[in-house]
């Protein structure tokens, strides 16, 4: 069964080589552009030495005429923060099985977002035949990041699609998970257990998941009638530790509720309650993000809400074959549906904290 795209893949001449749909020619193309074969070839294969303003009349003018790059053993780079974090993993899997049936190779690079060393990345792999990026989670993510290579990416015509948040003030395709709607399951999940002195134990300011999340979870509180919610919003690292650091203020503050805004951020929940003499779910519930696997062993099993990582990889995978295959798509982001997983974490308020 073919992969279900728009995208329709260039026919196979005999030895195995593709020819782009309707035999276009760079000869066609050149002639549109105004320019030379050997410039076009340039700008298809996305090298340097080609203005801003040749390189953009080149793809109108394969726009123009049709052309179709052919997608056969073509790079595509996925820039993440780290694969240690379980969520990042699956996602980067879930996106290369989409890219694959279309001959195209994922290449995986784990990076610090914002620092030269993923410049470096894109630098050393760019003149390998790099399709297309995605920025999985990356530099994206980061409001006042260093963005040059952004730059370098777009003075070489390479498109690329981002996950979980795009870069300011740039009109580029972007599929994320809904945080605002997490935060409302999340805490109306606990409302309805009973819940009225609600935490949540937040990822750094300037990461745009993060902030979104703290907007969620402050119009859920609102929506629900608590005054000044700010005041149980702590601000930490994406990690055991700043989950532990948050939940110790929080619990400070007298929280039966627990919101996470990562799975590890979670587990460090579950360690400063434990070390305030205090049990999950029977004393404070805590709910996490992400719905890494292995959840269900945790002790207690932990109630999160669950990114649909395959639904974000289905929506990247049309994203990406579309814009190198040079069709038309939109730069509005795509918001896609989190779901609410209950486990053993969260349990009813008790009378005597009501």
């Amino acid at each position: 069964m073919e992969p279900a795209n728009d995208f329709e893949a260039p026919k196979r001449r005999r030895g195995g080589a593709r020819t782009p749909a309707g035999s276009t020619s760079l000869a066609q193309v050149a002639q549109v552009a105004s320019v030379s074969e050997a410039t076009v070839s340039r700008v298809l294969n996305r090298k340097y030495g080609v203005s801003a303003s040749t390189r953009q009349a080149v793809e109108d003018a394969l726009k123009q005429v049709g052309y179709e790059r052919p997608l056969d053993d073509r790079l595509v780079l996925m820039l993440t923060p780290n694969l240690k974090n379980p969520i990042f993993a699956q996602q980067a899997e879930r996106v290369e099985n989409e890219l694959s049936p279309y001959g195209l190779k994922s290449i995986i690079c784990p990076v610090y977002p914002g620092t030269p060393q993923e410049r470096d990345y894109v630098e050393s792999l760019v003149d390998a035949g790099v399709a297309a990026i995605v920025f999985l989670s990356s530099s994206n993510t980061l409001r006042d990041a260093d963005h040059r290579v952004l730059q370098l990416i777009e003075s070489r015509g390479i498109p690329y699609v981002s996950i979980n948040g795009g870069f300011p003030d740039v009109d580029s395709p972007v599929v994320s998970t809904d945080d605002w709607r997490a935060a409302e399951l999340a805490v109306g999940h606990l409302h309805d257990l009973g819940h009225r002195r609600v935490g949540l134990a937040a990822g750094p300011v300037g990461n745009v998941p993060a902030d979104r999340r703290v907007e969620g979870f402050l119009q859920a509180l609102g929506r629900r009638g608590v005054a000044e919610p700010e005041a149980f919003v702590v601000r930490q690292h994406f990690n055991i530790e700043g989950g532990q650091q948050a939940a110790s203020a929080l619990l400070a503050h007298g929280v039966t509720g627990i919101v996470a805004s990562s799975d590890e951020m979670a587990l460090g929940a579950y360690r400063a309650v434990d070390r305030a003499g205090l049990r999950v779910p029977h004393d404070v519930s805590v709910v996490g993000y992400d719905d890494s696997p292995m959840l269900d062993f945790t002790a207690p099993p932990l109630t999160t809400v669950r990114q649909p990582v395959e639904r974000i990889a289905e929506n990247v995978g049309r994203l990406v074959t579309s814009l190198i295959g040079h069709r038309e798509v939109s730069s509005d982001e795509i918001l896609v549906e989190p779901e609410l997983r209950l486990r053993g974490s969260t349990g009813p308020v008790r009378p005597a904290d009501v």
